[in-house]
């Protein structure tokens, strides 16, 4: 069983037991688990459930493992001939999940 769910304005093919990273999400509760309700499709055997926009009847349940930032990446701005140059440096914060079970209520 696979779903394809919306986290941050974007959207992750996830499985049971997978590990992913996704945009930096808030503080979760104490237990660092996640619910997620965004679910767009869902796979099942042989069978294809697809929400309009999403599906109610599908909860994910992840754990949140650690956050980490990326690589810096360097904006450099620059005009010619107008003695204008502007250098800055920006990190992505990413939070680490692993999906513990996608359920299905009826």
């Amino acid at each position: 069983m696979w779903a394809v769910v919306e986290i941050g304005s974007k959207q992750y093919k996830v499985k049971e037991g997978q590990a992913l990273y996704v945009e930096r999400i808030k503080k979760p509760s104490p237990d660092n688990k996640v619910s997620i309700d965004k679910v767009l499709l869902l796979a099942k055997d042989n069978t294809l459930e697809v929400g309009r926009p999403y599906l109610k009847n599908v909860k994910i349940t992840a754990e949140v493992l650690k956050e980490e930032k990326d690589k810096k990446i360097i904006v450099f701005k620059y005009k010619r001939r107008k003695n204008y140059r502007r250098k800055k440096g920006h990190r992505q914060i990413y939070t680490l999940l692993k999906i513990l079970k996608i359920e299905e209520k009826k």
